[in-house]
């Protein structure tokens, strides 16, 4: 989760869709022209997500400001683990 929050904050979509699970991954990601400046992360919560599991749960909150006004993005992300890499499913 930290990572692809990091990937976000220096706009590195070839990151984010490397990490982005197959069945829900977009074709395309552009962030170049993205109004967004990253300010923060928190992890509120996790759910597996351990080297034996299959899959695991991580509740955040990413901060951001747009245009100097300031937002939040609270979210409840799934992950799973194929063949020992994690991607982003949802």
């Amino acid at each position: 989760m930290r990572s692809r929050y990091c990937a976000y904050v220096f706009n590195n979509s070839e990151y984010l869709l490397t990490t982005w699970h197959p069945k829900t991954r977009p074709t395309s990601l552009n962030l170049k022209d993205s109004p967004s400046h990253w300010t923060g992360l928190k992890i509120k919560a996790t759910q597996l997500g351990q080297k034996n599991h299959s899959t695991g749960m991580v509740h955040f909150i990413a901060r951001y400001k747009i245009n100097g006004k300031a937002h939040k993005l609270e979210e409840h992300s799934k992950f799973e683990q194929i063949n020992g890499q994690w991607f982003y499913l949802g």
